[in-house]
């Protein structure tokens, strides 16, 4: 991960770092997760490290909450979107059993805990694919970004920020 938040910090070298982290946040799979450990790398404060990854996380959300599933029936017959959208479907579904399980709890703790393949980008996709309840889904998935935040900066700006 930390090879692809440099090659991000590279190419974004030309933006404030706070709009760096920001951006680098509304990719998925980097998500807040890589936002927070390139601001720590730009020496950001703390608090502008979550502030900016959190809103570069939570800014795609909705718009997978409330879209993802009608753009995938739209692109599904295409011949070359079908493949790819019956991929990410199969990947997200495959990750899905905890959030099947306990809704609300599963959901919060597969965006919140920081490993590779969850986040807010998937949690969100799982949750639309499962027809999950909108608020209960958003609430959960804002809540797992803030306790990926945590972890994360606990990591960050705690443990290597005390060795470094």
């Amino acid at each position: 991960m930390e090879s692809f938040i440099q090659w991000f910090a590279s190419h974004l070298s030309w933006l404030p770092p706070q709009l760096a982290v920001f951006v680098i946040s509304l990719f998925p799979i980097l998500e807040n997760r890589a936002g927070i450990i390139l601001a720590f790398m730009l020496k950001l404060p703390l608090w502008e490290a979550i502030l900016f990854s959190a809103i570069g996380n939570i800014l795609p959300i909705p718009f997978i909450l409330l879209f993802i599933r009608k753009i995938f029936d739209w692109l599904r017959p295409t011949k070359f979107f079908g493949g790819i959208v019956k991929k990410l479907e199969d990947r997200a579904m495959k990750k899905s059993d905890g959030v099947r399980k306990a809704e609300f709890m599963g959901l919060l703790l597969f965006v919140g805990i920081p490993l590779p393949g969850t986040g807010g980008w998937t949690g969100s996709l799982i949750a639309s694919l499962l027809e999950v309840d909108i608020k209960k889904a958003s609430i959960a998935i804002l809540c797992g970004i803030a306790l990926a935040a945590t972890i994360v900066s606990l990591l960050t700006y705690g443990v290597i920020g005390h060795i470094a």
